[in-house]
């Protein structure tokens, strides 16, 4: 028994170190695309490109897309939405939508790997704490009262793990929040500039038509 709880510990504490590792990587891949898609490049590069389609030209978007130096999700939407708008104004809508899913599902990759380790790695820390109390007490039953040294190294060994999976959940909770806020303000400001689009492009050219097609009558 007692070796069975010894190396339970042991994969406790390989389990607790590979997570650390692994939301690290996760936030510093995730960090990067974020940065991409939400600075104050990109939020003056979305007022950009927010006015002038509300003007409807056309023209000075598309060298504005030209322009930019980096790709996000603002600058990919509205080449979407540029050359689905040439091709045919039926269904531009729906296909916005698609696309904006599109980067939503981008934006939310990875992230359900630091949803997962933050709600498990305490638990995983409390297993620890409980083979560390099975341990200190079987040595207490075994060795008695001159084993004590032994009992008090098997309890902070067990409350070690319960604070290390907290260390870890912790901050990737953390983590795990804030890129969801970031990534709900983004869909947001594509929601946004979808209507922008629609409103600009779709309904003004529609009421535009109906109004050249009406004939002309002189009393």
């Amino acid at each position: 028994m007692q070796d069975f709880v010894d190396l339970g510990e042991k994969i406790i504490f390989l389990v607790m170190l590979f997570a650390s590792v692994l939301a690290i990587a996760v936030f510093i891949e995730r960090l990067i695309v974020y940065k991409r898609n939400f600075n104050k490049e990109s939020e003056s590069l979305l007022d950009s490109l927010t006015l002038l389609v509300r003007h409807r030209d056309l023209k000075g978007t598309e060298k504005l897309l030209e322009t930019h130096p980096m790709e996000n999700s603002y600058t990919r939407f509205m080449h979407f939405a540029l050359e689905r708008e040439k091709e045919n104004h039926k269904g531009l809508e729906e296909l916005m939508e698609g696309k904006i899913l599109k980067e939503r599902l981008g934006l939310e990759e990875r992230l359900p790997i630091l949803n997962t380790l933050g709600n498990n790695t305490p638990f995983i820390g409390l297993l620890g704490t409980v083979l560390g109390v099975i341990k200190a007490f079987y040595g207490l039953g075994t060795l008695g009262n001159s084993g004590a040294e032994v009992v008090m190294r098997s309890i902070s060994t067990a409350l070690l793990a319960t604070a290390a999976g907290l260390a870890v959940a912790i901050p990737v909770v953390m983590a795990n929040n804030y890129f969801t806020r970031k990534m709900k303000l983004i869909i947001g400001h594509l929601e946004i500039l979808s209507k922008e689009i629609h409103a600009s492009f779709i309904t003004s050219g529609k009421h535009n038509q109906s109004s050249s097609s009406t004939p002309n009558i002189h009393h």
